[in-house]
C-alpha cells in the first residue's frame, strides 16, 4: 500500500531532499508553505520534483490551519522541518524564531493528539541546543545549554515532543541534527557564502570575503545523507530520539581552506575575519556522537567535510560559469 507523507517546511534544503527520497520510495508526498501560491519552491524545482508534490498553504502558528491539513491529507508520516532556520537571524528576530519553531511544534503535536490517528512524527531538532561541548562529543544524554534564540527554540520543541510521546503515547521523535550542507542551503548560510565567493573569485572577481569568527568548530555533514536518517527514524518499532552527526569536528577556517583549494585558490588572499560580524553569543566548538544511530538505525555519514566543501565549490563554479 502506498504511504503518504506530509512535510511541514518542504521548501527548504532538507524538505527538498527528503521529498526526493520519499518519492523514490514510492510515497505520495504533500508539503506545506505559508502561501503555496506565492512560494516558487526553488529547491524542489532544482531537483525537478515540484510537479510530483501536492502543495498546501498552511500557517503553522494557527492551530486550526494545522488541524485542517492533517484531516485533509491523512498522512502516515509527518515531518516537521519548518521554522526560521538561521542562528544569526534569530538574534535579530527572537520572537519570530521562537514562534515559528516552538508554537508550530506544539500545534502539530496537539493536532495529532486531537485527531487520535496512528501518525508517525519526526521533529527536526538541532545541535545548537547543546551549546559548547568542547572536546567531548554530544550524545542523546548530553544536557542542553543553548547559546542563541534559535537554540532555545529548538530545545523547547525537543522537550515538547518528548512530553507528548510520554504523556499521550504518540509515535513522536526528534533528530538532533548537526550541521549538514549542500548547494540548496540558503545564501545567507556561511558555508554557501564561502563557496559562492570562491566560485566568483575563481572566475575573475577581485572581491574580499568578510566573515566573522573563523576559528569556531562544527560537525559538518552532507544533507542528502541526513534526510535518510530522518526517514529511518520513522521505520523503527518504537519512537526514540537520535543524534545525527559525522562524529568529527573541523574549524570554519578548515572549511574555507577546502572550499578555496578546490578551485586552486589560496583563501588567505581573499578572506578576512571581521570582529564586527561576530555574534552576541557564539558556540566555540561542538560535535556529535552518532553511535546510537550507527547501532540502531544502521546509519552513518559518508561524505567528509573536505569532500563536502569541494563539491559545493565546484557546483557553484559550474553554475556561475554556465549562467
Amino acid at each position: 500500500m502506498c504511504k503518504t507523507a506530509l512535510i511541514f517546511g518542504i521548501s527548504g534544503q532538507d524538505g527538498a531532499y527528503l521529498s526526493q527520497l520519499l518519492l523514490q520510495k514510492g510515497y505520495k508526498v504533500h508539503g506545506t508553505s505559508r502561501d503555496a501560491e506565492v512560494n516558487n519552491f526553488s529547491s524542489l524545482l532544482y531537483l525537478g520534483i515540484k510537479d510530483l508534490i501536492k502543495l498546501h498553504s498552511v500557517s503553522l502558528t494557527d492551530f486550526r490551519s494545522v488541524l485542517q491539513v492533517l484531516e485533509r491529507v491523512k498522512p502516515n508520516e509527518i515531518y516537521n522541518l519548518s521554522g526560521q532556520s538561521s542562528v544569526g537571524l534569530s538574534f535579530e528576530q527572537p520572537h519570530e524564531t521562537l514562534e515559528s519553531i516552538a508554537v508550530a511544534t506544539i500545534n502539530i503535536l496537539e493536532s495529532m493528539r486531537f485527531l487520535g490517528g496512528n501518525f508517525l512524527f519526526y521533529n527536526a531538532s538541532s545541535s545548537e541546543s547543546f551549546g559548547d561541548t568542547g572536546d567531548l562529543p554530544a550524545n542523546e544524554k548530553t544536557p542542553f545549554n543553548p547559546k542563541s534564540p534559535y537554540g532555545v527554540a529548538k530545545a523547547s520543541s525537543f522537550w515538547q515532543v518528548a512530553n507528548y510521546r510520554e504523556s499521550y503515547d504518540l509515535f513522536a521523535c526528534s533528530g538532533i541534527l548537526f550541521n549538514h550542507e549542500s548547494n540548496l542551503r540558503p545564501k545567507r548560510f556561511v558555508t554557501r557564502k564561502i563557496c559562492k565567493a570562491a566560485a566568483r573569485i575563481a572566475l575573475g572577481s577581485d572581491e574580499i570575503l568578510n566573515l566573522g569568527d573563523i576559528s569556531i568548530k562544527r560537525d559538518w555533514g552532507w544533507a542528502p545523507e541526513y534526510v535518510k536518517a530522518m526517514w529511518m527514524m520513522l521505520q523503527q518499532k518504537n519512537a526514540d530520539d537520535f543524534v545525527i552527526a559525522t562524529g568529527h569536528s573541523s574549524s570554519l577556517r578548515e572549511f574555507i581552506g577546502a572550499a578555496f583549494s578546490a578551485l586552486d585558490l589560496n583563501w588567505e588572499n581573499h578572506v578576512t575575519a571581521n570582529p564586527e560580524l561576530y555574534r552576541p553569543s557564539e558556540i566555540r566548538s561542538v560535535y556529535g556522537s552518532p553511535n546510537k544511530a550507527n547501532e540502531i538505525l544502521n546509519w552513518s555519514a559518508e561524505k567528509t567535510m573536505p569532500e563536502i566543501a569541494k563539491l559545493m565549490s565546484l557546483n557553484e563554479f559550474e553554475f556561475l560559469k554556465n549562467k
